[in-house]
């Protein structure tokens, strides 16, 4: 697969031409030896470049096309999927994607964003932004797992809910109000896995868990920097400021305490092995899973409850003078 590159990463397309031209030509010895010179100093690069990556570089790479989405973790780590569709109050929502699956033969939901990779995909699942009936198909998706105790996994991956006339007319804001709610309550382990973006509401509506997972080079934030920029400064030009601002990085998330585990990905990011990432993910969803299935439904529905209100603590000390 021919991985496209970012601005920051133009160091690298003289090496991966070098290889791809090799690679025309029939296979010798000596042919194979450059290709695994070439490849290794590829990797180097590449991992040189991400060890040192701005808020705003992390955020393109969060924002790849070849990043993989949900249904690209479902083919890697579940097994008989049965994706259920519609919210039987208005209709189908593709933005959304959800189903029931085998997770290491554990019967399990799962519930995911899908942006679309070519333009064609991208308007049927309308660029991963989900409008009302498809945070209510995922809330009867989480409803029937929690009748029939099967543990949900959520996988988040959208710029936010969308926000044209026509989701507002259908209560965009109170689907999204009534999700957070009703994940709260639920009694069955709920995992969550930030893999691209997590934009706003739009992301919260699905990632109300008892563990949030985020990839390396995903981000998580309560506002697009573009969308940051453009209330603060007037001027969405600004976004690379913003993200600077925003404290939307793996890292920064963590020791803010708004996620609870970083997921590593390969060298160069998600987008480059899309196998190999969902390995990595495995191990940890596995482990949370594990973590959670280990307490009873009302002390996992304490935790959880717990755990949000715990967010946003940052300051008080100073509020309360101590």
């Amino acid at each position: 697969m021919s991985i496209d590159i970012l601005d920051f990463e133009t160091p690298l397309s003289a090496v991966q031409k070098e290889i791809e031209s090799l690679t025309g030509y029939p296979a010798d010895a000596g042919k194979e030896l450059e290709i695994a010179r070439l490849s290794t100093k590829l990797d180097e690069m590449r991992r040189e470049i991400y060890s040192k990556l701005t808020p705003w570089q992390t955020v393109q790479v969060a924002r790849h096309s070849q990043r993989p989405y949900v249904l690209d973790f479902i083919e890697h780590l579940f097994t008989g999927f049965v994706e259920i569709q519609g919210d039987r109050r208005f209709g189908e929502d593709a933005a959304i994607v959800t189903g029931m699956a085998w997770f290491h033969d554990k019967p399990v939901a799962v519930i995911g964003h899908q942006k679309g990779r070519d333009t064609k995909q991208k308007i049927r699942r309308n660029f991963g932004m989900p409008r009302p009936e498809g945070y209510r198909k995922a809330l009867r998706m989480m409803r029937m797992a929690d009748k029939f105790e099967r543990p949900i996994f959520c996988f988040v991956d959208t710029p936010g809910a969308y926000p044209g006339i026509d989701a507002e007319e259908r209560g965009q804001a109170e689907a999204i109000a009534v999700n957070i709610r009703e994940m709260s309550r639920i009694r069955v382990p709920i995992i969550v896995a930030v893999t691209g973006e997590g934009g706003s509401g739009g992301a919260l509506a699905v990632a109300v868990g008892d563990e949030i997972l985020i990839m390396e080079h995903s981000i998580y934030s309560v506002i697009s920097p573009e969308g940051c920029a453009a209330i603060l400064w007037k001027d969405a030009g600004r976004a690379e400021e913003a993200a600077n601002g925003l404290k939307l990085t793996a890292t920064d998330l963590l020791a803010l305490g708004l996620v609870d585990r970083i997921v590593p990905e390969p060298v160069g990011g998600a987008h480059t092995a899309h196998r190999q990432t969902a390995q990595m993910l495995n191990k940890y969803l596995v482990e949370a899973l594990e973590r959670s299935e280990r307490l009873s439904p009302e002390e996992r529905v304490e935790a959880r409850y717990q755990k949000f209100r715990r967010m946003g603590e940052v300051g008080l000390e100073v509020q309360n003078g101590s």
